[in-house]
């Protein structure tokens, strides 16, 4: 008997993935950072190569790694690279690493070296995000640094790459503006004798809305989860992803009871208060104090007062919910439960960050579907 958990469809990411490599002639790139946005890096990275996703994409070098340890030998890029880490590691590994500075890329060659492997590095650009990604006043160095690494047969160029402000606003003027500097981008990086097999700048947002952004990869994140990052547009996806927990004890109240820490909330009848084994230690968001919708019995009803690090209360009136009767936090929404969008909206946030929320240790995470994990 379970407690709490979390499940995971790993077929519904596998069709997700196969649903947006159908929308492009690019090859698909799917991001299992953050332990795969919450859903388990190496089942959500099997399941995505099974969609038809030819690539993986993590932000560290360890989480890389740890993809090959785990056997699976697809293209990975790794791009959040801080100076001074074992980057012969991940060349040796054969992932793909990229650079925005003349100092990673002669820590490219010197891992190359140590390695006894060519280096496979994608150089980023930044077009207007203003985050990772070398300033366009130090591109003609980058770029002539990578050129000469390149000669001297320690690295091979094989990407070019960028990422979007504002492509989840698909009518947001810097969605041209950075296609546009992309494009002097790679013109410039030519001029250097650099010719990358993959230019990339597509997120989930642009490969569903943007097919001139595609070039020759894309990189889905959210949107293999089955969540979609542009606002009332589900593209045909299904979240792969359930939260719920068994309801502990359930009793009845008086009217004018105030409910957990610091009483923020008062019972306005005489009514039934449901507590649920889910709290912040868990993923829930201490901001859906009051707000977090939850599914109990036939109804959906939102938490009484403040989630606490292993529980919360929820207000379910007259419903003859009692211990052991199931609490949907959010799902697809096939039985009329809340979803990861509904969760976002009443905590203010993304849905990005309440799935990735959900991959406490703690919480038990199952699978389902075809796919093996």
């Amino acid at each position: 008997m379970w407690q709490a958990e979390v499940r995971v469809d790993l077929d519904a990411i596998r069709d997700n993935v196969a649903a947006l490599r159908a929308r492009t002639s690019a090859e698909v790139l799917v991001a299992v950072k953050a332990d795969g946005y919450g859903h388990g890096m190496v089942p959500a990275g099997r399941a995505a190569i099974a969609g038809g996703a030819t690539w993986l994409g993590v932000a560290t070098l360890d989480e890389a790694l740890t993809l090959r340890r785990a056997g699976i030998e697809s293209r990975v890029l790794a791009w959040l690279l801080s100076p001074g880490l074992p980057l012969h590691e991940g060349v040796a590994a054969g992932i793909d690493l990229s650079a925005a500075t003349p100092e990673l890329v002669d820590e490219l060659v010197a891992a190359a070296r140590q390695a006894g492997r060519t280096a496979q590095v994608h150089l980023k650009l930044d077009t207007g995000l203003a985050r990772g990604g070398a300033a366009q006043s130090d591109w003609p160095a980058l770029f002539e640094a990578a050129a000469k690494a390149q000669a001297g047969g320690d690295v091979e160029v094989v990407g070019v790459w960028s990422h979007f402000a504002c492509a989840d606003d698909p009518g947001h003027e810097s969605v041209d503006r950075q296609l546009a500097a992309f494009g002097e981008g790679l013109e410039l990086a030519g001029r250097y004798g650099i010719s990358p097999q993959f230019r990339h700048i597509a997120n989930s947002a642009a490969t569903l809305s943007r097919p001139d952004s595609h070039f020759d990869l894309v990189r889905v994140g959210i949107a293999a989860y089955g969540l979609s990052p542009i606002a009332d547009q589900a593209y045909g996806l299904r979240p792969a992803m359930t939260a719920r927990a068994r309801v502990t004890l359930a009793k009845r109240v008086p009217a004018g009871q105030g409910v957990s820490y610091g009483l923020t909330y008062t019972t306005d009848r005489e009514t039934t208060l449901a507590v649920v084994p889910f709290g912040y230690g868990d993923g829930v968001p201490r901001h859906a104090s009051s707000t977090g919708p939850v599914r109990i019995g036939g109804a959906v009803s939102r938490i009484a007062g403040r989630v606490c690090m292993d529980q919360f209360v929820v207000d379910v009136g007259d419903e003859p919910v009692v211990a052991g009767d199931v609490a949907t936090l959010f799902g697809p929404g096939d039985d009329g439960e809340p979803t990861a969008d509904d969760w976002a909206a009443a905590t203010g946030t993304i849905n990005y960050e309440i799935v990735t929320r959900f991959g406490s240790s703690r919480v038990p995470r199952h699978y389902d579907g075809e796919v093996q994990p």
